[in-house]
């Protein structure tokens, strides 16, 4: 696909690059220039380029990608760079960020803006508020926790093989006592509980029953918050070791899920149902 001239000297003109300058260059050349001068520029570079958008571009017609498949004719995964962080510094980041814009974007947009500062690239301009529709389980219905909805994007935006990532997050979610991290910047402790389940609603209520506190308390804002904390931390001690050829399971689906799916799940007797959570945290145990 050509890229459109008129955009690329937008950009560069954006960016304060001579539009002389570019015109002499081939495509190629001129698009090197720009992204090296955008990675140089940081957040102020981002900016100007989002700026120039409505104002110059206004009548530069924008092109999507085209839209890659694999063998299996499904969209093609292609994750964004990552490199190895600190899991404690995006811990903390999250407790912040969870406070400013909820839980999905805690975990989300930490994980981005480390990466921002140590890759730099699509990362200076990736747009994390998005992510704010997750909050309290997908605007407060109280599904999906937003730290799961939050980790799961943010492992397959960088992971090359997101779903073991996933898999051992969101049981981590589930069947450990969390959280299990003070962020530094922290104003209490908190109490840990056990969810058994992936949904907002369950963790949520599992937390108040442990601590005595009311869902709508700022000690329960601040759980969640050491949650999207404890939450990315993981993430990130698993994407670390991912990339280091070293992740290991530690939470994997247990037995008694697996015997559940046996029968419930694709080739079960019944097959009735999809799925990997927790069964016993809705439903009675029974004899298999």
């Amino acid at each position: 696909m050509k890229t459109n001239r008129k955009l690329v000297l937008a950009i560069a003109t954006a960016l304060g690059i001579g539009r002389e300058r570019v015109m002499t260059m081939d495509r190629r050349k001129a698009l090197a220039t720009i992204a090296g001068s955008i990675t140089a520029a940081g957040v102020a570079g981002a900016i100007v380029v989002k700026d120039v958008t409505a104002s110059q571009l206004k009548d530069t017609p924008l092109i999507r990608p085209e839209i890659k498949l694999n063998k299996k004719g499904k969209v093609h995964h292609d994750p964004l760079p990552y490199v190895k962080l600190d899991p404690d510094a995006v811990a903390d980041r999250a407790y912040k960020n969870k406070l400013i814009g909820d839980c999905m974007y805690g975990v989300f947009a930490s994980l981005v803006e480390e990466l921002a500062e140590q890759v730099g690239g699509p990362y200076m301009t990736y747009p994390t508020t998005v992510t704010r529709y997750g909050k309290g389980g997908v605007m407060g219905w109280g599904t999906t926790c937003g730290t799961v909805n939050g980790m799961a994007m943010a492992a397959y935006l960088v992971s090359p093989d997101p779903a073991p990532v996933i898999d051992e997050v969101i049981n981590y979610f589930q069947y450990a006592e969390l959280p299990d991290y003070k962020p530094k910047d922290a104003i209490m402790d908190i109490t840990p509980s056990v969810s058994e389940s992936t949904l907002c609603h369950v963790s949520v209520s599992e937390w108040c029953k442990a601590s005595g506190h009311k869902a709508f308390s700022k000690e329960r804002t601040q759980r969640c918050a050491h949650l999207a904390a404890s939450m990315a931390r993981k993430l990130v001690m698993a994407l670390n070791e991912q990339q280091a050829g070293t992740f290991k399971a530690v939470f994997p689906i247990p037995a008694e899920v697996k015997a559940c799916r046996a029968c419930h799940d694709k080739g079960g007797e019944l097959e009735n149902t999809r799925g990997k959570m927790s069964c016993t945290a809705c439903h009675d145990k029974h004899e298999v």
